[in-house]
């Protein structure tokens, strides 16, 4: 099987369907889909914000993590599943729209950056937890975070104006 016909298979599911014929399916999705984007950014810029090393409400770097890491990962999951659905309005599209392919690559590089930091920088937060100045490595993962988030959110938008409509 190759990738056009599994995109094509997704594209002829009944739930597509019923995404690309009622009226209300796609915009509800698509407002979804960008107040969870905004959750996540949010809750990831409070705490970026302070890995770069501004003090946040007087709250240590691991507190903010703890507190709202679980926020990020439910808005993340609702963004997933109205990005899932917003794809299978328009597989075949979406597929070949170069802003959409970036946009996954950032979000792939962003949680690259995460993983990197949970494995390296954090285990030594102990060290660094209250300092104004965090070490270099959290510094560098703050404002390499913003950087890949903030390019998923521009791309994001660019696809709208970008995507080529299969309907």
């Amino acid at each position: 099987m190759t990738l056009q016909n599994t995109l094509q298979q997704i594209y002829d599911l009944p739930l597509s369907n019923a995404i690309r014929e009622n009226v209300n399916a796609f915009p509800l999705l698509e407002s979804l889909h960008v107040l969870a984007i905004t959750l996540v950014f949010g809750t990831i810029l409070i705490v970026d914000l302070r890995l770069v090393g501004y003090a946040s409400h007087r709250r240590s770097t691991n507190r903010l993590i703890t507190e709202l890491l679980p926020f990020t990962w439910i808005a993340f999951g609702l963004a997933i599943i109205s990005g899932g659905l917003l794809f299978a309005s328009n597989a075949m599209a979406y597929a070949a729209n170069t802003e959409f392919r970036l946009k996954l690559l950032m979000i792939a590089a962003a949680g690259i950056n995460m993983a990197i930091f949970h494995a390296a920088t954090q285990r030594t937060i102990d060290q660094w937890d209250e300092d104004a100045t965090p070490p270099f490595a959290a510094r560098a993962a703050g404002v390499l975070s913003l950087l890949l988030w903030t390019a998923v959110i521009f791309l994001g938008r660019w696809i709208g104006f970008t995507l080529d409509v299969l309907f």
